[in-house]
This record gives structure tokens, C-alpha cells and sequence, in this order.
């Protein structure tokens, strides 16, 4: 049964791993997508140093009610990194990048966003990268599932061991190869 709770996963992981492995070599185009909005006087007067005083966490809510309006872009719970002039949010994806720049002296809000395909995309996955709460929660639960499976297999081992002789030096051999090659050839 922990074979086949694995089953999708170790498949993804096995794929997603051969890519990470020649990344080079796989070619990619990112596209990148740049949007602009300028923000009303009232909400601009709402991002001034004065209105938000000295340490704001996050751009005022009616700010971002309308850049997220506006750009179809979620800021929610966001960090705003503030300078004198400007405020900038990044926001991470997995296969990909954005990031809002929002100037305080113009209202201009510069919005720009970078996909850099599917095969970026699965490789974050395979990384958890960007990918949120839920996604590492998954990771971690089937990296314990495939941790059983591994165990109950080396149990059908010990089990059926006895009628093929093979089957330690084959297991050892697994261990062995691995670890020749990190002797060998990295260094």
C-alpha cells in the first residue's frame, strides 16, 4: 500500500529530478510582463511618510484593495520593503518572478511579472520554492511516506532473502555504487 501512495509522487520526483539535473541544457524563454497604474491623489496621499509614520509593515489597505483591483495581483499579507521614495513588494512564484514597485512622490505602480515555463515551474515544485504552506506540508508527508515504503521494502527483503542469495550483495551494491561515485568523481 505504500507503494502506491508513492506511486504519482515518486514519478514526479524521478522526472522533476532528471530536469534539475540538466538544467543547462534545457532550453527556456522566459517571458516577462510589465504593467503600469497610476494611483488616485487620495491613495497617494495614503503612502506618503507622513501618513503611514515610521515603520509600516504593509501598504494601507485601500492601496491595495486598488493595485490588486487594477493589476489582478494578490498583496495580502505581503512584506513592503519602504524607502523615502518608494515602496517595493516582491512576490515569488514558483516557474517564475514578480514585483511591484510603487513610487510615493508620483503614484506610479510598476508591476512586472517573469515566467520561465512549465519545466521551472515542475523544478520549483520538485525544490518547494515559492510554493506556499500547503505544498511543503506535502512534500513532508510524502517524503515520510516514501521513507515507508522504503522501510516495508527492506522488510519484504529481509523476508525474502532467504530463498535468494542475491539479494544482500544486490542491496549492498545499492549503497555501494552511490557512494564509489561520491568517492571518485566528487569532490
Amino acid at each position: 500500500m505504500s507503494g502506491a501512495v508513492c506511486l504519482l509522487g515518486m514519478l514526479f520526483f524521478s522526472a522533476t529530478g532528471i530536469t534539475l539535473n540538466h538544467a543547462g541544457a534545457i532550453p527556456a524563454d522566459p517571458r516577462v510582463e510589465e504593467r503600469t497604474i497610476a494611483l488616485p491623489p487620495a491613495l497617494l496621499d495614503a503612502v506618503s511618510p507622513e501618513a503611514l509614520g515610521e515603520e509600516p509593515a504593509a501598504l494601507p489597505e485601500a492601496v491595495e484593495r486598488h493595485v490588486s483591483r487594477q493589476l489582478g495581483v494578490s498583496l495580502t499579507g505581503r512584506p513592503v520593503e519602504w524607502s523615502e521614495y518608494d515602496a517595493y513588494v516582491s512576490l515569488p512564484r514558483p516557474g517564475g518572478d514578480a514585483w511591484l514597485s510603487l513610487d510615493r512622490e508620483t503614484g506610479e505602480v510598476l508591476y512586472e511579472e517573469t515566467s520561465r515555463g512549465a519545466v521551472s515551474y515542475l523544478n520549483d515544485l520538485h525544490k518547494g520554492r515559492n510554493t506556499g504552506a500547503g505544498w511543503r506540508l506535502f512534500l513532508d508527508l510524502f517524503a515520510v511516506a516514501a521513507i515507508l515504503f522504503s522501510l516495508t521494502g527492506l522488510w519484504l527483503l529481509q523476508i525474502s532473502a532467504k530463498r535468494r542469495p542475491s539479494t544482500w550483495p544486490l542491496t549492498a551494491a545499492g549503497l555501494a555504487v552511490p557512494v564509489m561515485i561520491l568517492l571518485v568523481f566528487v569532490h
